[in-house]
């Protein structure tokens, strides 16, 4: 879920080459790809059933190059962005005319959100002086440095209130939240990349933190497990150069987990492995089936189930997210998504892959792009997905036969720049009450419209609440 994966640069070979890239835009000269189908700089190409509707620049002091977009979460008619200086509130009952409500500094990557009652969670996976919204970076070697995860109180949506931090081991990253009943919730942390340096991100690390809040008592918030999910220590990696695409990332810790509280089920992306979990008792999960592709993947990144939970979609966020991938050089199977099949009953589900879905279109080699944060469109009876692509824009793609996915519509912007990379494009594209919303990293909200008769009854489909990370059965909301 993101470009960026954390603080702990000194970790990191890849990825240290990604800081740089993220955090400032990179003076390396680059010649785009040469193609008729790549859009000319900010030209918008699309298919013709996708409309932009409307684009709100990022806000005050989220509109730097380096406050990157991040994620969505939203409730009634507001929406709430993230990103990596705080996050922004939108009025969006009038979805092609959206009006910023509130914008609040609190620095802290990546500031991934979600929502539940008049609670707002936000990740932070930056180390930090201290735990306040006017914290500066810190060494995460230092024991007196904080990251974790920091919740306000929304009652109000145009002045959210800083109420209560949670620490956690190696930051949070990205979170999931699982409703418990009787008035809790669970924040289930993701974390990863310890190092022997950092007193409070200590390898192997095969852990996710669950976080235990009372709604009507917020800030008694706490960590009341850490259950390890890796006992045999996780997939080992590979032994290439992490800067080359046949690199595999050994597993250090999860990135992102998706929740389905209906079935009881989660789906976990953790570096090397694809997982599938018992959360029947959300304070202790449990692996069912874990999977692995060290052939294609090098990154297990996020998970979407289908309406009726019998597949998952994993993404592979190869180079994470810095890297233009998006071509024929690298093909269709490297930096895509892999839908699996869930068999079986029980304990003794498996998951069984299909096949690999990646847009069909190429991006200029100044372009990042790959699979990246997506939600399902609502249409009974088939499994439709709108997903971001970063530079490669928002696809609607639908894989209701797992083996032949097959792209539905498109939306996206020409390059950011054609001589040089920079990072940009959808980080976070969802459905929401019959409009797709996208978080783009450099230019704010973007408000689609799609217009087709295979996702059409979609829009009739009416949610008070989305955390993509929660999934809901869509059809007992009718």
């Amino acid at each position: 879920m993101a470009p960026l994966r954390g603080r702990r640069t000194a970790r990191r070979t890849l990825l240290g080459t990604l800081t740089g890239m993220l955090l400032a835009v990179s003076t390396i000269m680059v010649a785009p790809a040469a193609s008729a189908q790549i859009p000319g700089q900010d030209e918008i190409a699309k298919s013709p059933n996708m409309e932009l509707l409307a684009n709100i620049p990022k806000q005050g002091p989220m509109a730097g190059v380096n406050n990157l977009g991040s994620d969505w979460a939203f409730q009634g008619k507001y929406a709430y962005g993230g990103n990596y200086a705080g996050f922004t509130v939108y009025d969006v009952s009038k979805p092609a005319t959206p009006k910023v409500v509130a914008v609040v500094s609190c620095v802290g990557a990546q500031n991934d959100v979600s929502v539940a009652g008049n609670l707002l969670f936000l990740s932070t996976d930056s180390s930090r002086s201290d735990d306040s919204c006017q914290s500066t970076s810190k060494p995460a070697s230092d024991p007196t440095a904080w990251e974790g995860i920091k919740i306000f109180d929304i009652s109000n949506p145009a002045a959210p209130r800083y109420l209560k931090s949670v620490e956690t081991k190696c930051g949070s990253h990205t979170h999931t939240l699982v409703p418990g009943g009787k008035g809790v919730s669970y924040l289930y942390v993701s974390s990863y990349f310890p190092a022997d340096n950092f007193p409070d991100c200590q390898p192997p690390h095969d852990l996710v933190s669950i976080i235990k809040v009372p709604m009507s008592n917020p800030t008694a918030a706490a960590v009341i497990a850490e259950p390890n999910l890796f006992p045999d220590g996780g997939f080992p990696g590979g032994t290439e150069d992490p800067n080359d695409v046949e690199y595999t990332y050994p597993t250090t810790g999860c990135h992102d987990l998706t929740a389905y509280p209906k079935y009881k089920i989660m789906a976990g992306a953790c570096m090397g492995d694809g997982i599938l979990m018992d959360i029947s008792n959300p304070e202790k999960p449990y692996v069912i089936d874990n999977v692995r592709d060290d052939e294609n993947f090098q990154f297990w990144h996020s998970a979407t189930f289908n309406n009726k939970a019998n597949k998952i979609v994993f993404t592979d966020e190869l180079g994470g997210g810095g890297w233009a991938t998006c071509n024929e050089e690298i093909g269709p199977e490297k930096g895509a998504n892999a839908i699996y099949e869930i068999k079986g009953k029980g304990d003794k589900r498996t998951l069984k892959f299909a096949s690999y879905y990646k847009i069909p279109r190429p991006n200029a080699d100044t372009e990042n792009c790959v699979a990246h944060n997506g939600s399902l469109i609502p249409v009974k009876g088939k499994d439709i997905m709108v997903q971001a692509w970063y530079q490669g824009g928002i696809s609607v793609w639908e894989f209701t036969n797992s083996r032949k996915p097959k792209e539905i519509g498109w939306i996206e912007r020409g390059p950011l720049s054609t001589t040089q990379m920079i990072i940009g494009g959808s980080w976070s594209a969802y459905y929401y009450n019959g409009y797709i919303f996208s978080n783009d990293i450099q230019k704010g909200l973007d408000v689609v419209k799609i217009t087709d008769k295979r996702t059409d009854k979609g829009a009739k489909v009416r949610m008070p609440e989305l955390n993509a990370q929660t999934q809901p059965d869509y059809f007992d909301l009718d």
